[in-house]
């Protein structure tokens, strides 16, 4: 999703299947349905066409979600009590932060296929997000995902022991050969000079 995609609190890490929920402007009766619906271990993806319109997700939802075991809560549109939410340890994404109460009469869909800021996310798509955003993997594709992203980590875990050894990260990462490609001729004196 995009970089306006944010956690609420630092340090926070989110993997589980989608549940989702597309709410009316104003109004965030789809997303208590969805609630209401989902299990231990799911994160919620709601989106709301007007974003802050009327906030989504407060400390009384994240009280049950918490309860039930909820993983967290991706929101396209705003969350409120965001200092509550840090507080009992809600992990919450959203794109707005807004006091706005929304109604609870609109219609919407839930665990149907939503557009969450910009993103297709079907019901049971993995969800993964920490402090630097959301993205959402097809859960068909999520097993060979998570195997490169383990390969990925995996690499990178070595390379954080080879710069740790006193090693470069110009040389690792191959900076060095593609910068010497270029045929860049360097100058060993000011620009001024």
């Amino acid at each position: 999703m995009s970089s306006r995609m944010r956690p609420n609190q630092s340090n926070t890490k989110i993997a589980g299947p989608a549940v989702t929920a597309q709410s009316a402007a104003a109004d965030n009766l789809m997303m208590h349905r969805s609630l209401s619906l989902a299990q231990a271990g799911d994160v919620l993806v709601v989106t709301c066409p007007n974003e802050t319109s009327g906030a989504q997700w407060g400390d009384v939802a994240a009280r049950y979600a918490l309860k039930k075991g909820l993983a967290g809560v991706v929101i396209h549109g705003s969350i409120r009590d965001t200092d509550m939410l840090r507080e009992i340890g809600s992990a919450a994404w959203s794109t707005h932060v807004s006091p706005r109460h929304p109604d609870k009469q609109g219609h919407g869909t839930v665990n149907a296929p939503i557009v969450c800021d910009g993103v297709l996310v079907n019901p049971g798509d993995l969800i993964m997000a920490d402090g630097d955003g959301v993205i959402c993997i097809d859960k068909n594709r999520a097993p060979a995902v998570v195997e490169l992203a383990l390969t990925r980590m995996n690499k990178e875990n070595e390379l954080a022991q080879m710069i740790a050894n006193g090693q470069m990260p110009w040389d690792l990462s191959g900076a060095s050969q593609c910068y010497k490609a270029l045929g860049i001729e360097e100058l060993n004196q000011a620009c001024d000079d």
